[in-house]
């Protein structure tokens, strides 16, 4: 094998192009591309308008008895369905009633309030709620409460009130 290493037309330049690229090409190239892009913008101007007439054309009569009826029926102005209905009106806007309504329980899921002021029954957060729970421990009702509650219903309520007091009873020795 040889080490050589054969340089060919070290003088002559071959390895590269000989010319530059000509701006007068770049020119007419981007100048045709701006043409096209003109004219297919025309025409699609065109076909739509065509394609508006058409469609007003079909437009079915509008009933002789409704009143300020807009010009145009397949584009609706704002304000008009509240101005020329009658009520009631069912849902004009769902997204914003459904976000009210659900607004309106999380007020009332997460806030104080009254249920019964007679009564005296409140409403407290859920998060307070549970943690009252967590520090008192769920209620439970005596055994004679609940044993003269149950005596109307059937048998299978007062052995299962008898078993709930039995457990109470075992957890409170």
């Amino acid at each position: 094998m040889s080490d050589e290493i054969k340089r060919d037309n070290t003088t002559d330049h071959g390895s590269f192009e000989h010319q530059d690229l000509k701006a007068a090409a770049i020119i007419y190239f981007l100048g045709t591309l701006v043409v096209v892009t003109v004219v297919c913008m025309f025409g699609l101007r065109g076909l739509y308008a065509y394609l508006d007439r058409r469609e007003k054309a079909s437009q079915p009569a509008v009933n002789p008895l409704v009143t300020n009826v807009p010009e145009d029926t397949r584009h609706v102005p704002p304000g008009y369905p509240q101005a020329v209905f009658p009520s009631p009106k069912l849902e004009e806007d769902e997204r914003g009633q459904l976000n009210g309504i659900k607004t309106a329980e999380e007020k009332t899921l997460y806030s104080y309030g009254w249920v019964d002021e007679k009564a005296g029954t409140v409403r407290i957060p859920i998060e307070r709620a549970m943690d009252l729970l967590v520090q008192r421990g769920l209620p439970v009702r005596p055994q004679g409460a609940a044993g003269e509650d149950t005596t109307a219903n059937t048998g299978t309520t007062k052995t299962a009130t008898a078993k709930i007091g039995a457990v109470t009873q075992g957890e409170k020795k």
